[in-house]
């Protein structure tokens, strides 16, 4: 059995990507499994660049295939914020409620609700090849919380199509639309 290491402490994401890689006769390991990593500074500029920088220096130091994402929310009527700062908007040591509540709050008087989820996920190997691809999933934000299932900003992103939160989604049903998946998928046929 072929070992893959999804670069990531989230239990969600090692969750989402273990539904998706299961079938493929992978043992699915992550940072969970490894102790003393080093820190990686995510320093790029956009999400591509951070997942590429995630996963070479992982498989650098492990020695083996690493996956990497790096994955947030750009809202039109913000700039594309947050952007690669999705997961620190509010500040470093602040969690989804807050960043949310901040979304909200900044969104707040916009008529653009816009919004598109991209996830730039890299495949890094020890010879040193790799490959990147994006996925994305587009919708609007809403200035409520609907839904339980997901996190991050999953509750406040609508899907006008389904009438739903992604937090309303179960994971069967988002593991086919999310923007993780999307990408995830393009990385399935290369693998």
């Amino acid at each position: 059995m072929r070992e893959i290491v999804i670069a990531t402490k989230n239990k969600h994401k090692v969750l989402e990507f273990e539904n998706m890689l299961k079938k493929m006769d992978y043992k699915v390991l992550s940072l969970f499994d490894f102790d003393h990593l080093p820190d990686i500074e995510e320093t790029g500029k956009t999400f591509k660049e951070n997942a590429l920088i995630k996963a070479k220096t992982l498989s650098k130091y492990l020695n083996k295939t690493v996956i990497a994402d790096d994955s947030g929310l750009c809202v039109r009527a913000l700039n594309n914020e947050p952007g690669v700062y999705s997961a620190r908007y509010a500040g470093i040591d602040k969690d989804y409620h807050q960043n949310n509540q901040l979304l909200i709050k900044n969104i707040k008087d916009k008529t653009d609700r816009f919004a598109r989820f991209v996830s730039s996920i890299c495949v890094y190997y020890p010879s040193g090849d790799s490959i990147c691809v994006e996925g994305y999933l587009e919708g609007e934000i809403i200035d409520e919380y609907r839904g339980s299932n997901g996190f991050g900003y999953d509750p406040l992103f609508y899907l006008p199509s389904l009438n739903k939160t992604l937090a309303e989604l179960d994971m069967e049903e988002k593991n086919k639309l999310s923007h993780r998946a999307n990408a995830l998928k393009k990385i399935i046929k290369y693998l």
